[in-house]
């Protein structure tokens, strides 16, 4: 690990947008082969925070060029799961802050939540959570934000901005 910020990234909605169509699991035809280029060039150490898990690294990395990431795991916690739930919270939320372990990092997914946020910022602090719209996944404004917000900090993680909502 680095001294740089981190960037927690879900797949289906952020890489593989829904469209205009019935919601429901994207292809990988809707992959655009650019995100990995633009992704790369984020100054932060990414991070796969998704229900893919593994297979991220085996079916998305390779279509964009991208190294094997780590992959983000959560504790099977029914009882904090419920809580959770209960609290309006993403079932991810506490674990990012968790493996963040202190550094600052950017969260992108299309459900984050108000709830999220005020955790995060209650938490945590040094957070961009982003929400994508996931009919259209990442576009160039919502790169431009995370390049703006990431550059921010030095490779040693400092900058003191608190929770930035998008």
């Amino acid at each position: 690990m680095t001294g740089l910020p981190i960037l927690f990234l879900d797949v289906d909605g952020p890489l593989l947008p829904f469209g205009d169509g019935v919601p429901g699991t994207p292809g990988l035809a809707r992959l655009d082969p650019m995100h990995g280029p633009w992704l790369a060039a984020l100054p932060c150490e990414l991070m796969w925070a998704t229900t893919w898990m593994d297979e991220a690294n085996t079916h998305l990395a390779p279509l964009l060029g991208l190294p094997e990431l780590p992959v983000a795991t959560w504790p099977d916690d029914p009882d904090t799961e419920a809580a959770d739930a209960r609290a309006g919270l993403h079932w991810k939320t506490r674990g990012l802050v968790t493996l963040a372990a202190g550094r600052p990092f950017a969260w992108v997914d299309d459900e984050l939540t108000e709830s999220d946020r005020a955790w995060v910022a209650k938490h945590h602090g040094e957070a961009l959570l982003h929400r994508v719209n996931p009919r259209h996944g990442l576009t160039d404004a919502d790169y431009l934000e995370l390049d703006t917000w990431l550059r921010a900090y030095d490779d040693t993680g400092t900058r003191g901005r608190g929770v930035h909502i998008v």
